[in-house]
């Protein structure tokens, strides 16, 4: 069914969980571009888009199977992270005075929710105009995190094929939430190897230097006459996991990707403040070759809970989080 647009749409049986949970995957398909999801942790399984020759490939990295997914828990590959994506520095944080404790699952961090976050959890799944609307409930102290909140993900194609994932939330205690989607994107084809040398736009001006343990250092730092200047495209090298501060006030995408060989091009517009570049340097060939994609994470900054110079990521009761990203696809 096409829920009154021009999507087409099909559900299937993907997998089944050790407790008997069932997995299903979606498949919409619309203006060129064909993208699967997972009700598991709401993945992005793949995103196929036409080359400049017309040929259709997979340019986001997937796995071909739930145990698949469960083995490889770390690279987040496609998944929707949170309750808080990125880290929270010392697992810990206070809000209206009072210390909260979260998960430690990076030395003395907290990063990407938790042992058992959004990533790895079933949402339930419907069909609405245009593509699926995932949503899930994480109790009052899940992973340490105050408040019961209620989170929805829906996942549509726009007439030109393009993939926008749009976040809703309440709460009904305050809480932190950093919602963000973990897709890698390499343009050239999902098995062609190292996505290094694609060439990368993005509108910031700053970033958010980080320490050793990747933790920002509250400062932000001019981009000017270093290799995080991206506001002229540039090939893409070795050794990012980054937090760009978004330039105000632009209108359009905030960032594009370009594999000059394919001619495909993905722009990123979003709400959000921020974009964390990284290029998955540690990836040891299983699945993937060291940098096979590169992650384009629209989010708030990481740490916000310890840095009120920082966008505040506190949701209250009585206020809805909104947050809306689109990923475009086109060639040259």
């Amino acid at each position: 069914m096409d829920m009154g647009s021009n999507t087409v749409m099909r559900t299937e049986h993907f997998g089944t969980l050790g407790d008997g949970t069932a997995v299903d995957r979606w498949t919409l398909e619309r203006g060129g571009t064909r993208v699967r999801v997972l009700t598991y942790g709401a993945v992005v399984q793949s995103v196929e888009v036409p080359d400049r020759d017309g040929t259709r490939a997979a340019v986001a990295l997937g796995l071909p199977d739930l145990a698949s997914y469960q083995q490889y828990t770390g690279p987040y590959f496609g998944a929707l992270v949170g309750r808080y994506a990125n880290r929270i520095g010392g697992a810990a944080f206070v809000l209206d005075g009072r210390t909260y404790h979260v998960t430690r699952n990076e030395g003395r961090n907290h990063v990407h929710g938790g042992t058992v976050g959004f990533d790895k959890r079933v949402w339930d799944a419907r069909e609405i105009a245009g593509g699926v609307e995932l949503s899930l409930v994480a109790a009052d102290g899940e992973e340490g995190f105050p408040g019961r909140l209620e989170v929805s993900v829906a996942y549509t194609l726009d007439e030109d094929g393009a993939l926008r994932i749009a976040y809703r939330a309440t709460t009904d205690a305050p809480t932190v939430l950093n919602l963000v989607n973990h897709t890698y994107w390499n343009l050239a084809g999902a098995d062609s190897g190292s996505a290094l040398g694609q060439r990368l736009r993005i509108a910031a001006g700053r970033i958010t230097p980080a320490d050793a343990e990747s933790l920002p250092t509250g400062e932000f730092l001019p981009v000017d006459g270093t290799r995080f200047d991206f506001r002229e495209p540039q090939p893409v090298s070795k050794e990012y996991d980054h937090n760009f501060v978004l330039d105000e006030g632009v209108t359009g995408p905030v960032a594009e990707l370009h594999d000059e060989v394919s001619g495909r091009v993905l722009t990123v517009t979003t709400t959000e403040p921020g974009l964390q570049l990284y290029t998955a340097d540690h990836f040891e060939g299983r699945p993937f070759v060291p940098c096979a994609g590169i992650a384009l994470e629209t989010q708030h900054f990481p740490d916000s809970p310890n840095r009120p110079e920082f966008p505040s990521t506190v949701l209250r009761p009585g206020e809805e989080f909104v947050s809306t990203t689109v990923y475009g696809f086109s060639v040259r």
